[in-house]
């Protein structure tokens, strides 16, 4: 793909044109790049916070999915099933079209009340409006939810993994269920499951690009832009694709290098 897009850039002055868009518009400025800096910027911010989200949501509800309280379980289980069984497409433009508004309208009403009950800092929730999420985080949001079951399910695989013997021998040492729990099994399980949370990480990268059809300027949204006025589509998809394929290996790449490092050190 590299050799190709490198052919095409030598060969092609449109290719060369597209070329110069995607990684600068002005040769001398480069923090003018539309797709290479901006765009990719804009990605990269989307899926780190995501995943944060994702792994926060992943503990919380991997915790529920080994849980001997039944009520913690089926509602760790029902999340589990429910965002797994839809596509993170759908679900993106359902939390975005859907679950934000009523959000809002709730967060409106708890405000309401706050202020029927004399409480002042009730005002800045009812003031509140859809304009005040804007798109980028309502699909950081999508896709921590979508990505927080995948990430609960290798949570609790990881938990399990670890011998029963050790929750005894921590609880026979005086700690509480939780307490346990974060100190000696959580670090356990999250080395044991650090491969398929770091790809991932990756895939979310990838699957990050949906979010162009919510308007945000991600790479993919920005070069369907250029591609649409230019007509130029083969050069700039190519570009696309090479960028998110340099992405992809230089992340695994840093991923198996954590998992060295932290195989070495334990």
């Amino acid at each position: 793909l590299a050799l190709l897009i490198v052919y095409f850039i030598t060969t092609s002055e449109e290719a060369a044109q597209t070329f110069w868009f995607v990684f600068w518009q002005d040769p001398t400025d480069l923090s003018q790049g539309e797709i290479a800096f901006r765009g990719m910027l804009v990605t990269i911010t989307v899926a780190i916070a995501a995943y944060l989200l994702a792994i926060t949501i992943g503990i919380i509800v991997g915790l529920g999915r080994v849980s001997s309280n039944v009520f913690f379980y089926n509602i760790a289980t029902f999340y589990v099933e429910i965002v797994r069984g839809v596509p993170i497409l759908v679900l993106l433009m359902y939390i975005a079209f859907v679950g934000v508004p009523l959000l809002i309208d709730g967060m409106n009403y708890l405000g309401e009340g706050m202020l029927a009950i004399g409480l002042p800092f009730g005002q800045g929730l009812a003031d509140l409006t859809s304009r005040d999420f804007n798109n980028t985080w309502r699909v950081i949001l999508g896709l921590g939810i979508a990505y927080g079951a995948f990430s609960a399910e290798i949570i609790r695989a990881g938990i399990e993994s670890i011998e029963k013997g050790q929750m005894e021998a921590a609880r026979s040492l005086g700690m509480g269920y939780f307490q346990a729990m974060r100190l000696v099994i959580l670090p356990q399980a999250v080395r044991r499951v650090l491969p398929a949370l770091g790809n991932d990480f990756v895939a979310m990268v990838k699957d990050s690009s949906l979010v162009s059809v919510l308007g945000v300027q991600d790479m993919t949204q920005l070069a369907k832009l250029h591609a649409a006025s230019t007509f130029l589509f083969f050069q700039t998809y190519s570009i696309l694709a090479f960028l998110y394929l340099v992405l992809t290996i230089m992340l695994t790449r840093a991923v198996r290098w954590l998992e060295r490092r932290m195989g070495g050190r334990h």
